[in-house]
């Protein structure tokens, strides 16, 4: 397993680049850079979620989308319990732990990754395989005063290249984050997951539509519109009080 992280209304875009135009910059093949490793360089070096994120100090991109898609919905709230599944290199985590307030001692932000990362104020970090049979309980103990309120997953499995066994990948990674998220969710909680376009499939969706009272797919603007990148958002979770 591996994680990958890469919320604001529709003038995201716009608002991030402060209304200035972005000089396209272009990238050559050089030495042992290949053709995808340029085009993937040049997407980094002109993308303005990439600009923004170093100037404000965020670990990745992907803290965007979790603003975004929170800015919309509004799930992470003030004194909440919230772990991060897969968290390296720490957007979702930072982001998370500003929004329940962690750093203020009100919320709380467990994050788990088997990749170092550097800390963040107010997350506290497990370095381990989220798919460690150990894990769950690891997570269990360190939470203060209940039961999560949040579960976030942006993990990713590795690729081979092969559609469908890497769609198969990161749906076996949702289905094991979902599974956790209903044994560990306090009722009224949230699940926010990565899944793949093409929709949840049907295994999961009914799963999550029979533990939450609304299931969404969201794909937030930071996402990158060729990007086969989607979430489902699952929020109300009913507990015991399933129907």
């Amino acid at each position: 397993m591996t994680s990958s992280k890469s919320g604001g209304g529709k003038g995201s875009r716009q608002s991030l680049s402060g209304g200035q135009r972005l000089l396209h910059k272009k990238v050559k093949t050089a030495g042992k850079r290949s053709v995808s490793s340029a085009r993937w360089l040049e997407r980094q070096l002109n993308d303005p979620y990439v600009a923004a994120s170093k100037r404000e100090g965020l670990r990745s991109r992907a803290a965007y989308k979790l603003r975004e898609i929170d800015a919309r919905y509004n799930f992470l709230k003030a004194g909440q319990r919230v772990i991060d599944l897969g968290a390296a290199p720490g957007g979702w985590s930072q982001v998370a732990a500003e929004r329940v307030k962690a750093s203020d001692g009100k919320g709380q932000v467990v994050a788990i990754d088997y990749l170092n990362f550097e800390p963040l104020p107010g997350v506290e970090i497990i370095e381990m395989d989220f798919t460690d049979p150990a894990a769950e309980d690891m997570l269990k103990s360190r939470l203060r005063g209940g039961r999560a309120d949040v579960v976030l997953s942006d993990m990713a499995a590795p690729t081979v290249g092969h559609a469908k066994t890497d769609h198969m990948r990161i749906m076996g990674l949702a289905e094991t984050a979902a599974a956790f998220a209903a044994d560990v969710l306090e009722p009224g909680g949230s699940f926010l997951c990565k899944v793949f376009q093409g929709g949840t499939e049907r295994d999961l969706l009914d799963a999550l539509k029979r533990d939450f009272r609304i299931v969404r797919h969201v794909k937030p603007p930071a996402s990158r519109a060729e990007s086969s990148e989607l979430y489902v958002l699952a929020t109300g979770f009913r507990g015991g009080q399933r129907d």
